[in-house]
Protein backbone atom coordinates (compact mmCIF):
# COMPACT_ATOMS: atom_id res chain seq x y z
CA UNK A 1 0.00 0.00 0.00
CA UNK A 2 2.87 2.34 0.62
CA UNK A 3 3.92 1.88 -3.29
CA UNK A 4 0.48 3.22 -4.02
CA UNK A 5 0.61 6.38 -2.07
CA UNK A 6 3.57 7.06 -3.18
CA UNK A 7 2.79 6.31 -6.94
CA UNK A 8 -0.68 8.56 -6.58
CA UNK A 9 1.57 11.05 -5.29
CA UNK A 10 3.16 10.86 -8.40
CA UNK A 11 2.13 13.66 -10.41
CA UNK A 12 3.12 11.70 -14.26
CA UNK A 13 2.43 8.25 -12.73
CA UNK A 14 5.99 7.45 -13.15
CA UNK A 15 6.28 5.02 -10.20
CA UNK A 16 3.11 3.42 -11.29
CA UNK A 17 4.34 2.41 -14.90
CA UNK A 18 7.11 1.29 -13.31
CA UNK A 19 5.85 -1.04 -11.29
CA UNK A 20 3.40 -2.11 -13.44
CA UNK A 21 6.10 -2.29 -16.01
CA UNK A 22 8.30 -3.79 -13.94
CA UNK A 23 6.35 -6.80 -12.59
CA UNK A 24 4.63 -7.71 -16.47
CA UNK A 25 7.67 -7.84 -17.47
CA UNK A 26 9.05 -10.24 -15.16
CA UNK A 27 5.98 -12.59 -15.26
CA UNK A 28 5.60 -12.59 -19.11
CA UNK A 29 9.51 -13.43 -19.20
CA UNK A 30 9.57 -15.71 -16.70
CA UNK A 31 6.74 -17.92 -18.21
CA UNK A 32 8.27 -18.10 -21.45
CA UNK A 33 11.81 -19.19 -20.33
CA UNK A 34 10.03 -21.17 -17.75
CA UNK A 35 7.62 -22.87 -21.16
CA UNK A 36 10.71 -23.74 -23.25
CA UNK A 37 12.54 -24.83 -20.23
CA UNK A 38 9.76 -27.34 -19.47
CA UNK A 39 8.53 -28.33 -23.05
CA UNK A 40 11.22 -27.84 -25.46
CA UNK A 41 14.72 -28.08 -23.84
CA UNK A 42 13.12 -30.81 -21.43
CA UNK A 43 14.51 -29.02 -18.11
CA UNK A 44 13.01 -27.38 -15.11
CA UNK A 45 11.49 -23.54 -13.89
CA UNK A 46 14.16 -24.58 -11.08
CA UNK A 47 17.04 -25.31 -12.77
CA UNK A 48 16.52 -22.26 -15.48
CA UNK A 49 16.13 -19.86 -12.32
CA UNK A 50 19.45 -21.61 -11.13
CA UNK A 51 21.33 -20.97 -14.02
CA UNK A 52 20.06 -17.45 -13.73
CA UNK A 53 21.91 -17.30 -9.85
CA UNK A 54 24.78 -18.96 -11.61
CA UNK A 55 25.45 -15.66 -13.54
CA UNK A 56 26.50 -14.31 -10.37
CA UNK A 57 27.06 -16.90 -7.83
CA UNK A 58 28.91 -19.52 -10.15
CA UNK A 59 28.45 -22.66 -11.71
CA UNK A 60 27.59 -24.21 -7.82
CA UNK A 61 24.41 -22.58 -8.32
CA UNK A 62 23.28 -25.43 -10.19
CA UNK A 63 23.64 -27.75 -6.91
CA UNK A 64 21.79 -25.33 -4.66
CA UNK A 65 18.57 -26.23 -4.96
CA UNK A 66 15.32 -23.78 -4.51
CA UNK A 67 17.35 -21.46 -2.65
CA UNK A 68 19.72 -20.54 -5.87
CA UNK A 69 16.33 -20.88 -8.13
CA UNK A 70 14.95 -17.98 -5.45
CA UNK A 71 18.10 -15.81 -5.76
CA UNK A 72 17.99 -16.70 -9.56
CA UNK A 73 14.08 -15.34 -9.97
CA UNK A 74 15.16 -12.07 -7.34
CA UNK A 75 17.84 -11.41 -10.40
CA UNK A 76 15.11 -11.93 -12.72
CA UNK A 77 12.55 -9.38 -10.79
CA UNK A 78 15.55 -6.91 -10.43
CA UNK A 79 16.54 -7.24 -14.47
CA UNK A 80 13.17 -6.31 -15.15
CA UNK A 81 12.92 -3.62 -13.22
CA UNK A 82 16.09 -2.36 -13.98
CA UNK A 83 15.43 -2.79 -18.00
CA UNK A 84 11.88 -0.99 -17.05
CA UNK A 85 13.75 1.89 -14.99
CA UNK A 86 15.87 2.32 -18.06
CA UNK A 87 13.10 2.99 -20.93
CA UNK A 88 11.65 4.88 -18.27
CA UNK A 89 14.40 7.49 -18.10
CA UNK A 90 14.71 7.04 -22.20
CA UNK A 91 11.28 7.66 -22.62
CA UNK A 92 11.45 10.80 -20.54
CA UNK A 93 14.32 12.23 -22.20
CA UNK A 94 13.87 12.04 -26.06
CA UNK A 95 10.85 13.69 -27.52
CA UNK A 96 10.97 11.67 -30.52
CA UNK A 97 10.42 8.87 -28.50
CA UNK A 98 7.16 10.08 -26.76
CA UNK A 99 5.96 11.20 -30.07
CA UNK A 100 6.25 7.22 -31.53
CA UNK A 101 4.84 6.29 -28.26
CA UNK A 102 1.51 8.27 -28.97
CA UNK A 103 0.51 5.37 -31.31
CA UNK A 104 -0.31 1.69 -30.85
CA UNK A 105 1.61 1.15 -34.30
CA UNK A 106 4.66 3.55 -32.57
CA UNK A 107 4.53 1.22 -29.40
CA UNK A 108 4.81 -1.81 -31.32
CA UNK A 109 7.41 -0.94 -33.63
CA UNK A 110 9.80 0.37 -29.95
CA UNK A 111 8.87 -3.12 -28.59
CA UNK A 112 10.18 -4.46 -31.51
CA UNK A 113 13.64 -2.95 -31.08
CA UNK A 114 13.80 -2.32 -27.35
CA UNK A 115 13.27 -5.86 -26.44
CA UNK A 116 15.70 -7.67 -29.09
CA UNK A 117 17.94 -4.85 -27.88
CA UNK A 118 17.80 -6.32 -24.49
CA UNK A 119 18.65 -9.42 -25.23
CA UNK A 120 21.87 -8.21 -27.10
CA UNK A 121 23.23 -6.62 -24.29
CA UNK A 122 22.36 -8.88 -21.91
CA UNK A 123 23.34 -12.19 -24.05
CA UNK A 124 26.49 -10.13 -25.89
CA UNK A 125 27.59 -8.15 -22.64
CA UNK A 126 26.38 -8.73 -19.28
CA UNK A 127 26.63 -12.40 -19.02
CA UNK A 128 29.70 -13.00 -20.99
CA UNK A 129 31.35 -10.51 -18.48
CA UNK A 130 30.05 -11.98 -15.01
CA UNK A 131 30.54 -15.53 -16.07
CA UNK A 132 34.04 -15.29 -18.28
CA UNK A 133 32.19 -17.15 -21.03
CA UNK A 134 31.85 -16.00 -24.40
CA UNK A 135 28.06 -15.89 -25.99
CA UNK A 136 26.82 -18.98 -27.52
CA UNK A 137 24.69 -18.10 -30.70
CA UNK A 138 22.98 -20.70 -31.21
CA UNK A 139 18.92 -21.86 -31.66
CA UNK A 140 18.29 -20.64 -28.40
CA UNK A 141 19.61 -17.63 -28.57
CA UNK A 142 17.76 -16.78 -31.87
CA UNK A 143 14.23 -17.98 -29.94
CA UNK A 144 15.23 -15.64 -26.99
CA UNK A 145 16.17 -12.94 -29.38
CA UNK A 146 12.82 -12.96 -31.47
CA UNK A 147 11.23 -14.17 -28.08
CA UNK A 148 12.09 -10.35 -26.04
CA UNK A 149 10.07 -8.74 -28.75
CA UNK A 150 6.46 -9.84 -27.24
CA UNK A 151 7.68 -10.96 -23.91
CA UNK A 152 10.22 -8.27 -22.78
CA UNK A 153 9.83 -5.17 -25.10
CA UNK A 154 6.24 -5.13 -25.36
CA UNK A 155 5.56 -5.16 -21.49
CA UNK A 156 7.91 -2.49 -20.60
CA UNK A 157 7.08 -0.08 -23.70
CA UNK A 158 3.58 -0.43 -23.49
CA UNK A 159 3.38 0.09 -19.73
CA UNK A 160 5.78 3.15 -19.55
CA UNK A 161 4.56 4.57 -23.02
CA UNK A 162 1.03 3.19 -23.65
CA UNK A 163 -1.70 6.29 -22.86
CA UNK A 164 -1.60 6.88 -19.42
CA UNK A 165 -4.61 5.96 -17.06
CA UNK A 166 -4.64 6.32 -13.69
Amino acid sequence: MAAAAIASADGNGSLRRLLRAGLLTAVTDGLFSSVLSVAFYHSTAVRLFQGVASTLLGPRALEGGVPTALVGLLMHVGVAFGWSAVFLFLAGQSRRLQQMLSSRKGIVKVAAVYGPCIWMVMSLLVIPVLTGRPPAITRRWWVQFAGHFPFVGLPIVHSIGGRRSA
